[in-house]
């Protein structure tokens, strides 16, 4: 707890046992609910997490981080969080820096939390490949052309949220998929949020999940898709879901089949 408001730690997870328990064992004594979906690994994730004592949410097909974040996030206000911090668990980015988030979010300066990988020269230290870096560079400046901000980077997964932002965003209304990361920045500035950025080590390794270069190309023809609905919502040219008031939001009823591990 910082500040009298309760802390959520939520970890989308897929075969994340390899990593998983290093990941919960560096989170600070700061957070007062932790909670792990697992996308139906094939692996022992669940059965791990609920061993080290994290509420554990298991969906019972493989829909996507995108969905599993939308979960996630569902969860972590049902059960009364104030600030929620998604962490990866496959140790890809420090569990150490979630106090420094959410104190961000915490003093009320912010809505949104950002830990760059790009701010500190920390991306190609830790092993980001060339293209990757290419790529998030390019997209960034794009990016902040349209949106009219100024962030070192937009496609960190390390994030720190406000609880009225979460309950205000459409986030049903993004992708299943891994530009729904992109998407949530892109309706957090269209609603009026602020948004703030800490820098955050980062490291590429075997266990580390990765998208692909194939998977990367789509990521971007979808931040570029996203750029231009913002651009085209915002001037009037369209209406999309994706930033209108009326877009679906997570406390709505949209699952049934994610069941809770005792």
């Amino acid at each position: 707890m910082i500040n009298g408001k309760r802390i959520a730690v939520v970890m989308p997870a897929y075969n994340a046992e390899k990593t998983l328990e290093k990941t919960v064992r560096e989170l600070s004594d700061v957070v007062d609910i932790k909670i792990l979906v697992d996308d139906s690994s094939k692996d022992q994730t669940a059965a791990l997490s609920r061993s080290l004592g994290v509420q554990t949410f298991v969906h019972d097909s493989n829909y996507g981080y995108g969905r599993n974040q939308q979960t996630c996030y569902r969860e972590a206000l049902a059960a009364g969080a104030d600030i929620v911090v998604m962490v990866h668990a496959d140790y890809q980015y420090t569990p150490l820096l979630v106090p420094a988030m959410a104190g961000m979010i915490a003093s009320g300066v912010y809505d949104m939390v950002l830990a760059s990988r790009i701010l500190g020269n920390g991306a190609l230290k830790g092993g980001m490949p060339l293209y990757k870096f290419i790529f998030n560079r390019m997209l960034t400046a794009f990016q902040n052309l349209f949106l009219g901000v100024k962030l070192s980077e937009y496609h960190t997964g390390f994030r720190a949220f406000s609880r009225e932002l979460l309950e205000k965003l459409p986030l049903l209304e993004n992708s299943d998929d891994f530009v729904f990361d992109n998407q949530m920045i892109a309706q957090a500035v269209m609603f009026g949020f602020n948004i703030g950025e800490i820098s955050c080590p980062t490291k590429y390794f075997e266990e580390a999940s990765s998208i692909n270069f194939k998977r990367s190309v789509e990521y971007g023809l979808g931040v570029l898709a996203t750029t231009v609905r913002f651009a085209a919502h915002k001037a009037g040219i369209i209406h999309s879901p994706l930033f209108g008031l009326r877009g679906r939001k997570i406390t709505q009823q949209y699952y049934t089949h994610v069941q809770q591990g005792s």
